[in-house]
């Protein structure tokens, strides 16, 4: 037990020192940029699938964006079995703004696509049918909430450092009780899979974006051959950055506190779907990289209160020592993403039991692929 709680308090200290800052959460976009001179055209593509209960809340914040440039909204209408496209098109009407959104039915899905890649690609063909030739392009997702100067703000950015994407890990919603346990720590995990200052480095190779919001520039998407050389990508927002990144182009993310998500996440199950959908996915769907990540999981975060109760019952105070540093080191690392959602720190105390819950997530995702269940999402489900 001794050896073992070395090693995590080893990792901790690696991860802490070494690992990017992937922790601090301070990759945040400057507001104070000089005013552009000329400001790009922009096409902001929306996927929406029956978003009914969110559509008029998300669209009116994109239709009232403070942008002193021409953009245009497309709202491709997902086979919505909801009043989505019904209520969006109210909703312009309501702000006189229907001129600045296009509803587009969507087609049926097309084998060897998955469902919002093929969405955005419609959005993408009405572009380049109406020859609107746009700048930059806005991938947002029809739950998410643009605080006003967003779009603004994303544009001067890339402008600013010549910038290829630009995309924000949105605020996500955390009211519930499982949102406050669960999502900040899927905020953390993900930053510490993909740590931002080294995704916004040039130097470095590793690559990631946030799918909520991301802004891409035409010559690039381009470049990397249209939305369609990724279109079987279940997890669509990276590989998107890792193909433009690739090319030796310079990408951002970063995160915000006022761009949201408007998608509740009330219970376990909401929680635990969302993450079974796409965590073996993300291991490449091999037994090897489970079983690897469920070792490490189990050494890097349980390790720790196993320790403390194997000491306290021994009366070992050096176990208990170590096994206290171990989680001390692992709940300061949290700190700064439940700072960012307005969290008591008390909270990082229990992030080995929320790293337990993403472990058994993990395995699910796994058995669900093996069931032929695997990545599914509002009736639709993908195999590899």
């Amino acid at each position: 037990m001794i050896v073992l709680i070395s090693i995590s308090l080893f990792i901790w200290l690696f991860l802490l020192i070494l690992w990017g800052g992937f922790w601090r959460c301070d990759q945040y976009i400057d507001e104070n940029y000089s005013e552009l001179k000329s400001y790009p055209r922009v096409l902001v593509i929306v996927p929406a699938r029956d978003e009914a209960e969110v559509i008029k809340h998300s669209l009116k914040s994109l239709l009232t964006q403070n942008y002193l440039g021409d953009f245009l909204i497309v709202l491709v209408d997902d086979d919505s079995c909801d009043r989505t496209g019904e209520i969006a098109q109210e909703t312009a009407n309501q702000l006189n703004k229907a001129e600045q959104l296009k509803i587009i039915s969507g087609q049926p899905l097309i084998p060897g696509w998955k469902g919002k890649l093929w969405a955005i690609n419609q959005g993408i063909d009405y572009a380049i049918h109406q020859t609107l030739s746009p700048d930059y392009f806005l991938f947002t997702d029809a739950d998410i909430y643009h605080h006003s100067e967003n779009l603004s703000q994303l544009v001067t950015k890339a402008e600013a450092e010549n910038l290829d994407l630009v995309s924000l890990m949105v605020l996500l919603r955390c009211i519930s009780f499982w949102e406050k346990l669960l999502i900040p720590a899927f905020v953390f995990f993900f930053q510490k899979l993909y740590p931002f200052p080294w995704v916004n480095n040039s130097q470095k190779s590793i690559a990631a974006a946030a799918g909520g919001c991301i802004l891409i520039s035409n010559k690039s998407l381009q470049a990397i051959g249209g939305i369609e050389s990724i279109k079987d990508a279940l997890i669509d927002d990276c590989s998107l950055a890792k193909a433009v990144k690739s090319q030796a182009k310079h990408i951002w993310i970063g995160l915000t506190r006022e761009t949201i998500s408007l998608r509740p996440y009330n219970d376990l199950k909401t929680i635990w779907d969302t993450i079974a959908r796409t965590a073996f996915t993300q291991l490449n769907y091999s037994w090897l990289l489970l079983i690897g990540t469920l070792i490490g999981m189990v050494v890097v975060y349980l390790v720790a209160p196993g320790g403390l109760i194997v000491g306290i019952q021994r009366n070992n105070w050096l176990l208990i020592g170590a096994a206290i540093s171990t989680w001390l080191l692992m709940t300061i690392a949290y700190i700064p993403t439940l700072r960012l959602y307005n969290l008591s720190i008390t909270w990082g105390f229990s992030l080995p039991a929320i790293a337990f819950l993403y472990t058994l997530m993990t395995i699910d995702s796994a058995v669900k692929y093996y069931q032929g269940k695997g990545g599914a999402w509002k009736g639709r489900t993908y195999t590899k």
